[in-house]
């Protein structure tokens, strides 16, 4: 087994596993990337939104029986080949039992939101659960062993291959298929590619059923409440506005949270495996969690700000001036994507160490304030107003994750105060530079790809150099304390001897 050796830290491990996480993120973002500039150019925001509103549908009913099958393996101590096989049977008959119901749904789904080519778009998507069920279990082994470097190849190469059909198909059909026969192609290559890299090769049983029933159970809750929140925004934006709408939202929020889904969840993917491994001490725990949060806080602050502050050329170059509506989605988006780093770590420390009931809980309440925000303000406000009630939603979600952390584990607000002061510092001194300098939160005026991509340079320039001298030159006064700014320059080092 390649990856992370069995005798590097738990945090080492863990910023490893993340890196080659990274990776597949920024890899099948620029795959996406080609594919979706490509895209927006063949196809209208129309055939956007009808996918995305479909795809939400079904998906939405596919995540209502999500049960964490590959997170109760990777908790259990000495997985089983009898239980591999159970989690996968489980796998295989949910996927069967959620398709089935989306597709019995299709027309009626057509009917409510007045799209009659949406029924043929679940249809679709419903296959593609199908064929999600039959993927090899043996790969969870992969992240039970830090071996990251194995799903990195997993989840890239059938990516790079689904590239070839839709856009082929995006020339050939010029309608929304594309976008399906995209979606349908990736899921058939990697449910093929998960055999072709590990040798378990699955059996039907339900013998060990009851060795995941607890968790899975509180897993498919949290599944049914997280999946309302996250797509209440599309079915409310479908219902009270249209398709065209819902596609402009979706690739709004799509751009708005990057930092959290090309960093963030990366992060927790591997800190999964690393608060597994440092469960069987408190201590351990908690000064994983704080370094984590603290690290994670040194990037996506800067990040998720500075694309606040470039919305306008950011949406220009990536998706053209057809999108121009979604500029004021993501300038405000932006700033929820900069404190996610709460929730998504607290949640997955929360998942491995057991406190499903407090996870669900707060899934809970997160839940209620996004849809009355949401009912509250698309009314009035529009699609400014959906983000500005994904915002306010996102704001108290963390505050409850970060204050049942704190309670649970004994850290204290000056615990965090005293990892992130600095980081604040200067992603607050950027803010301020950009902003009065002109260089943030202004239109885009540029009329070529050329002038957006200048319009971009000065103030990702000027922002990167006024973050990293602010936050280095605090904590060179604080006499360079242990802490996220030494983890990052110790990586950086590792990186440089690697090269």
């Amino acid at each position: 087994m390649t990856g992370v050796p069995a005798n590097t830290s738990i945090l080492a491990r863990t910023a490893a596993g993340t890196g080659w996480v990274i990776g597949w993120r920024i890899a099948a973002r620029l795959i996406g990337l080609v594919n979706t500039l490509v895209l927006v150019r063949l196809l209208s925001p129309a055939d956007f939104g009808l996918v995305a509103l479909g795809s939400s549908f079904a998906q939405a009913i596919d995540a209502l029986a999500l049960i964490g099958i590959e997170d109760a393996v990777i908790r259990h101590r000495a997985p089983t080949t009898t239980l591999l096989n159970t989690a996968f049977t489980l796998g295989l008959l949910r996927s069967l039992l959620t398709a089935s119901l989306a597709a019995a749904l299709a027309w009626p789904a057509a009917a409510f939101f007045a799209e009659p080519r949406l029924s043929g778009v679940i249809l679709t998507v419903a296959g593609s659960l199908v064929i999600d069920g039959l993927t090899n279990i043996g790969i969870v082994e992969f992240r039970s062993r830090f071996a990251f470097d194995k799903e990195f190849w997993l989840w890239t190469l059938p990516r790079l291959a689904s590239l070839v059909f839709s856009i082929g198909a995006a020339l050939l059909l010029r309608t929304y298929w594309a976008l399906l026969i995209g979606i349908t192609g990736h899921r058939v290559l990697r449910v093929l590619a998960s055999y072709w890299m590990h040798p378990h090769r699955p059996r039907l049983t339900l013998a060990a059923w009851r060795e995941l029933a607890g968790y899975s159970a509180w897993n498919w809750a949290l599944g049914v409440v997280a999946t309302l929140r996250n797509n209440a925004d599309s079915v409310l934006i479908g219902r009270l506005m249209d398709s065209t709408h819902v596609g402009l939202f979706a690739l709004g929020e799509e751009l708005a949270l990057l930092p959290t889904t090309e960093l963030v969840q990366p992060l927790c993917r591997a800190a999964f495996s690393g608060f597994a491994a440092a469960q069987q001490t408190p201590a351990g725990v908690r000064e994983t969690y704080a370094r984590i949060v603290a690290s994670a806080l040194l990037v996506v602050l800067p990040a998720g700000l500075g694309l606040s502050l470039v919305a306008a050329p950011a949406v220009a170059l990536a998706l053209g001036p057809a999108w121009q509506a979604a500029v004021p989605l993501v300038q405000i988006m932006a700033v929820s994507g900069c404190v996610i780093v709460f929730s998504n770590v607290s949640n997955t420390l929360f998942r491995v160490v057991g406190l499903m009931r407090e996870t669900f809980q707060v899934s809970l309440w997160s839940m209620a304030a996004r849809v009355l925000l949401l009912l509250a303000l698309l009314p009035v406000l529009g699609l400014p107003g959906g983000a500005v009630a994904v915002t306010a939603a996102t704001a108290v979600e963390q505050a409850l994750y970060l204050g049942l952390t704190l309670r649970r584990f004994d850290l204290t607000l000056t615990d965090f105060a005293s990892r992130t002061w600095r980081i604040v510092l200067a992603a607050a001194v950027m803010t301020a530079v950009l902003a009065l300098s002109g260089l943030g939160w202004h239109a885009s005026v540029a009329t070529t790809t050329g002038g957006r991509l200048a319009e971009l340079a000065d103030p990702i320039l000027v922002g990167a150099l006024t973050y990293v001298a602010v936050l280095l030159a605090a904590w060179w006064g604080c006499g360079r304390p242990a802490g996220a700014e030494a983890d990052m320059l110790a990586v950086i080092r590792r990186l440089i001897r690697r090269v």
